[in-house]
Parts: structure tokens; C-alpha cells; sequence
């Protein structure tokens, strides 16, 4: 089904609220991964924009009724951390970026596959984010439009948009990755007031982006981000939040009350944005921007997943030294009252080359993200079983 665009309406603070509907229509069971969905309107590659092109209007569609019952009892979604897929031109994964996601394709198969895309698909703009010349310790990634069709051969079906590198190359670079993930079927989100909602098998999902950054939807403006959770609550059963938040680096594993400072910048204040999120509505909240793996908890019954972690450094745009080259695969099943029914670590890492690579023998991901949230929760941490099992300790 395609979604049915209506007139903007006002939104929170009178801004427009820009609001996605997709129907999902699983073709297997849970945990398949063979999902057919409606296209929202590809936009053709003689389309993508340079920086001189004129900005284009924002869609909205009519507001989603909520679901008075489901088709099934339960959905299984999945997600990622910190996903670059190269840094075009010099920077390039081998192939061209062929097969770029065959060792993890498996792990990510669920009803709604959800990854974190931190950097824009585009042509060069010449409004780099860092100028020409670069800017000392800027950086500036970008990969060609292209490529997502590799995320659409991965089993990628919505990508969270709201994070520090979305905007590397201008507003046209921005458009573009739309345009891009438009034309491969992919869903999105991340500008400020926007929720998207899809539809999986019965189960209305609304999907909300945060992160600390201009036009998103702003993690340190809590009253703001409760508001937009309690609209997206009256539009879906479930919330999903995706978030940004936290300072950087290989000695940022642990959270910790309070705002994380990173470069004068703000991140946020992790436990208390994510609490007050879930208190407004939020069935899930599932974190990036640290670059390493944190812990997880339950909160008044919800999993918060602190940050997963780098998952894709392609053309080795991300450092993989020690801790940093280690992420994963978070599953999650969700009732359509929002009740948790399970949840799964698939450990993943980095190879020599960037590319995401299931971690079958070692596990170091899900023995980190074990330990990780025993000293960081105590009561309220999530235990990780040995098979990566999720679930609230006793």
C-alpha cells in the first residue's frame, strides 16, 4: 500500500509535524527477514541535487489511526550502531562494496531492520562541512549514492538519519541521501518533528530520531522530546526511539549520570534522556554515537540499549584498534502493547577492511555489553546470556 499524503498540519510548537506512513507486509514469519513494502516515491538519480539546487518541499501524510488489533501477537525488530559504508573517493571498501554485508545478513533478518546511517549518500556538493582545504581534525564522510543498494541488499529497511554526520556535505548532501534511500525503498528518519510510522504485520511502529544537532529532534530539550513521543504514541502501538547520544572514544564505555561533554559539544545526558523518553511513551530506545559498546538496562520494563557500537567502517573510515572495532546486532520482540517478549546480542565486529563480521567464536561483543551493564546498572542491568539472550534480572 502507498502511503496517502495529506495537507501539513501544525505541529508541536507550531512547527509542521512531518509524519510517514509505510505498510509493511511480512512474507514469512518472525525472523525471516523477507519483508515486502511500498515505495514512497523513489526519486531518480538525474534528481540528486549539488548544493546550488533548490531545497525540496517536505512530504507529509495523513495520520495513521492506531491499530484496534494485531495480526500477530508479537514483531521482532533489529538494529545497529554506527554504520559507514566508505569515504568517497579515496576511501573505498573492496568491490566497489559488493557483498559488503554478507557475513551479517543473516543476524539482521527480522520484521523491521533498523540501522544507523552516519554519514550522507552523495555526489560531491562543494559545501563540505570541513571546506576546501579541510579544516584540521574535521572530517567530512560521504559515499556515493549508490551504495544504498548495498544497505537495501542487506535487509535495511528504515535508516535513522539524525546524527553528527548527516549533514557532512550541506543541506544538498542531506536531500540526496534521501533521494538515494527513496530510490532503493529505504525508510528514514531524523528531522526534527518527524515520525515515521510503518506498519508490520498488523503492528503500527513509530520511529523517532534524536540527537544533538540542528534540525533534529534535540535529546537536550526533554520537554520537546516527550512531546514528540507522546505524538507518536497516539499515532502507533509501538515507539521506537533512535538516538545519538554520548561522548566519543575507546575510554567512553561506561554511563554515568549526568550530560557527556565531547569536544564542547553536548551529547546529552544519556540515563535521564532515555528514562524520560520511555516515561512519555517510548517502547524502545536504541542508542549510537560513543563509537564503542555500553551496557543495557530495563527501565519500568523497557530495554535501553546504550549505544551498539561501531557496526560498518568501509575503506577503514572508523578506527578498529581495540575496543573500537567491536559492535552488534541488537533483536528485540515487542508485543503490540509494547510488552517486552525477548531479545537477543548477535556480536559483530570490524575486519581489516571496515566490514561488519559476525563474531561466532570469540564473542567479544556480548561478553563486553555483559559486563558493561553489570558495573554500570546493578539492579536494573540487563542479563546477557552466553547464547546473547536478553532479558530483566530477577
Amino acid at each position: 500500500m502507498n502511503s496517502q499524503p495529506s495537507p501539513p498540519r501544525p505541529g508541536l510548537f507550531g512547527r509542521p509535524v512531518l509524519t510517514v506512513t509505510i505498510v509493511l507486509a511480512a512474507l514469512a514469519g518472525i525472523g525471516a527477514g523477507s519483508v515486502a513494502f511500498a515505495n514512497r516515491g523513489a526519486t531518480p538519480k538525474s534528481q540528486w541535487q549539488s548544493a546550488a539546487a533548490a531545497p525540496t518541499k517536505a512530504a507529509t501524510s495523513a495520520k495513521p489511526a492506531k491499530t484496534e488489533s494485531a495480526a500477530v501477537e508479537t514483531i521482532t525488530l533489529s538494529a545497529t550502531g554506527d554504520i559507514m559504508m566508505s569515504n568517497a573517493p579515496s576511501k573505498m571498501p573492496p568491490d566497489d562494496g559488493d557483498g559488503f554485508f554478507d557475513s551479517v545478513k543473516e543476524g539482521l533478518k527480522s520484521d523491521l531492520v533498523m540501522g544507523n546511517l552516519e554519514q550522507p549518500l552523495t555526489v560531491e556538493t562543494g559545501s563540505s562541512k570541513c571546506g576546501s582545504p579541510p579544516t584540521p581534525n574535521c572530517f567530512a564522510f560521504r559515499s556515493p549514492p549508490s551504495y544504498s543498494a548495498h544497505l537495501k541488499e542487506a535487509g535495511f529497511q528504515l535508516m535513522n538519519l539524525a546524527n553528527n554526520h548527516t549533514k557532512d556535505f550541506g543541506p544538498a548532501g542531506a536531500r540526496n541521501t534521501r533521494a538515494a534511500l527513496d530510490e532503493a525503498g529505504i525508510k528514514y528518519t531524523g528531522n526534527q518533528d518527524e515520525i515515521t510510522v510503518v506498519e508490520v504485520k498488523g503492528i503500527k511502529v513509530a520511529v523517532v530520531g534524536f540527537s544533538g544537532y540542528a534540525g533534529a529532534n534535540n535529546l537536550n530539550d526533554l520537554d520537546h522530546s516527550r512531546a514528540v513521543i507522546k505524538q507518536a504514541k497516539e499515532q502507533a502501538d509501538l515507539v521506537v526511539v533512535q538516538v545519538h547520544m554520548g561522548a566519543e572514544g575507546a575510554g567512553m564505555q561506561h554511563v554515568k549520570p549526568g550530560s557527556e561533554l565531547f569536544h564542547g559539544e553536548n551529547r546529552g545526558d544519556p540515563i535521564k534522556f532515555s528514562h524520560a523518553v520511555i516515561d512519555a511513551g517510548a517502547d524502545l530506545v536504541v542508542g549510537h554515537s560513543p563509537h564503542v559498546l555500553r551496557g543495557m538496562e530495563f527501565y519500568r520494563g523497557k530495554l535501553i540499549a546504550y549505544s551498539l557500537g561501531n557496526f560498518a567502517g568501509g575503506g577503514k573510515t572508523l578506527s578498529s584498534s581495540g575496543v573500537l572495532k567491536y559492535g552488534g546486532i541488537l533483536r528485540v520482540s515487542l508485543a503490540a502493547d509494547g510488552t517486552y517478549s525477548g531479545g537477543q546480542f548477535l556480536s559483530t565486529y570490524m575486519n581489516s577492511v571496515g566490514l561488519p563480521t559476525r563474531d561466532t567464536a570469540q564473542e567479544q561483543g556480548r561478553k563486553l555489553v555483559s559486563q558493561l551493564s553489570t558495573e554500570d546498572f546493578g539492579d536494573t542491568a540487563a542479563v546477557i546470556g552466553k547464547d546473547g539472550s536478553i532479558r530483566a534480572s530477577a
